[in-house]
């Protein structure tokens, strides 16, 4: 487990895992009063946390399930990614993509964050890649047939 520095300036508790074996933590909506997001409309909604990941650590902030099977609410740039170097507040960028609007309330879980280490690498230009079973095969190459 990783410590990672937070400053709450919003009025909701801290993200916490809701299982003992959850990969993400539920982010809230900290916002002033209700926003209401219209069909195909998208909002950038606060959450009121800023933090500093570690070196080597990104936060992927991804969809809820049951907002996007009950109401087709989901994050539009998923997994969005805060870099370990940001210092702004966690925004999550909401999008309603079904005919009816849904209204954002403070409080309201609206995302999850994962927190995932990665690695940065560099390009080897070469002439040639090594072969493989699958090649070139792409979008929808393993299909039924």
């Amino acid at each position: 487990m990783i410590e990672i520095k937070v400053i709450n300036r919003g009025r909701q508790p801290l993200p916490v895992y809701a299982t003992e074996q959850s990969a993400g933590m539920d982010l809230r909506a900290d916002i002033d009063e209700p926003v209401v997001l219209h069909s195909m409309e998208r909002r950038l909604i606060g959450t009121g946390l800023y933090m500093a990941l570690p070196e080597g650590y990104e936060a992927q902030v991804r969809p809820r399930s049951g907002l996007a099977l009950k109401h087709g609410v989901t994050v539009l740039n998923s997994p969005g990614t805060i870099d370990a170097d940001y210092r702004g507040e966690i925004k999550v960028l909401l999008v309603n993509l079904s005919s009816d609007d849904f209204v954002v309330n403070s409080g309201e879980r609206i995302a999850q964050m994962v927190i995932a280490r990665h690695e940065q690498s560099v390009f080897a230009v070469v002439g040639e890649l090594d072969d493989t079973e699958r090649g070139e095969g792409g979008y929808g190459h393993t299909g039924v047939k």
